[in-house]
């Protein structure tokens, strides 16, 4: 979509997504905020609906479905005005907004979604504490956190104003700890750990973690981390995979702040995130129709593009290294 619009040679574009990293979204808003900036289109999913500050005008859908990690379905009418109110917002520079879709055959959803009442919250999802689980686990005797939580989410009883929110992911966690000695809480704060269990390469990375911190209780992230290989990616494939090492490292960070003295590398994973986080911007703006030389981006002549020079990616990799040794 970025690539067609910019063919046309009107506009220019930034790009917003989901599996982009928070840093990067935040700046490729920015760069769209920015009136000194070329960049007055964004094509983004719904990742938009919150989260950003923006200044839009009008908001064109593209497609009223979406593939939700199980099936494609239609937006619901929460999503669809969440996602359309990003239009016309009171102290933005477009205090009235519009909203369209590409598709005329979409229309009488988006009208009628929109004048639909939104749907009243009547139940709040709980997850499970780990204060409740750790009783569970004295009844049962047993310090296996998988069957412990399985058996809990089946038996747990609530009042009308609440359900049990998904579990899933926290299961598929509990499963891989399992395997390692570690204590009942050390796996119930990995179950709690960002990880994307959908992502294998995070996946990985959570695997290692835990795997290192049961085995030696210290994990140093140059033991499964090389610092001087990041790029800036030239094909989809490699930016999803630097999404993923973003995924890692962001981990990585979470985790140092949970176990302090077990994961000391904390300031080398934040150095080298950020520098994922560029490399992906450098990556969004290649990938547009236009030559970098047309592309008049931020009001600032330092632009990041300086930083992503391979030899001072080494360097700065290298006088990492020192520090942390």
């Amino acid at each position: 979509m970025q690539k067609k619009i910019e063919m046309a040679g009107n506009h220019l574009c930034s790009v917003v997504y989901g599996s982009l990293p928070p840093e990067t979204r935040t700046k490729q808003a920015t760069m769209f905020n920015d009136e000194a900036s070329d960049l007055n289109v964004l094509v983004a999913s719904d990742a938009i609906g919150m989260g950003l500050n923006l200044n839009i005008s009008r908001i064109i859908f593209s497609t009223l479905k979406k593939f939700d990690g199980i099936c494609t379905r239609e937006l619901t009418v929460p999503e669809i005005k969440q996602i359309a109110g990003r239009a016309g917002r009171y102290g933005s520079k477009f205090p009235v907004g519009e909203v369209t879709c590409l598709d005329a055959e979409d229309l009488p959803l988006l009208h009628s979604s929109l004048k639909s009442p939104s749907p009243i919250i009547e139940r709040a999802g709980l997850f499970p504490t780990f204060d409740l689980l750790s009783v569970y686990s004295r009844l049962h005797g047993t310090d296996f956190l998988h069957p412990i939580l399985e058996r809990f989410l089946d038996k747990a009883k609530l009042s009308p104003d609440y359900f049990i929110a998904d579990c899933e992911d926290m299961l598929k966690v509990a499963a891989i700890v399992d395997e390692l000695p570690l204590a009942l809480h050390d796996k119930y704060v990995f179950c709690q750990s960002p990880v994307d269990v959908r992502d294998d390469i995070s996946t990985q990375g959570l695997t290692q973690f835990a795997e290192n911190y049961a085995k030696k209780g210290t994990v140093r992230l140059k033991e499964i981390f090389t610092p001087g290989t990041l790029r800036v990616p030239t094909t989809h494939n490699q930016l999803q995979e630097l999404e993923s090492v973003h995924k890692v490292l962001e981990l990585y960070v979470w985790l140092s702040y949970r176990f302090d003295d077990s994961f000391p590398d904390r300031e080398l994973a934040a150095s080298q995130k950020s520098i994922c986080s560029m490399l992906i911007e450098e990556y969004l703006e290649r990938s547009g129709w236009q030559q970098q030389g047309q592309r008049r981006v931020l009001r600032t002549p330092r632009k990041l593009r300086r930083e992503y020079d391979a030899l001072q990616l080494r360097g700065y990799f290298r006088e990492i290294d020192a520090r942390s040794k």
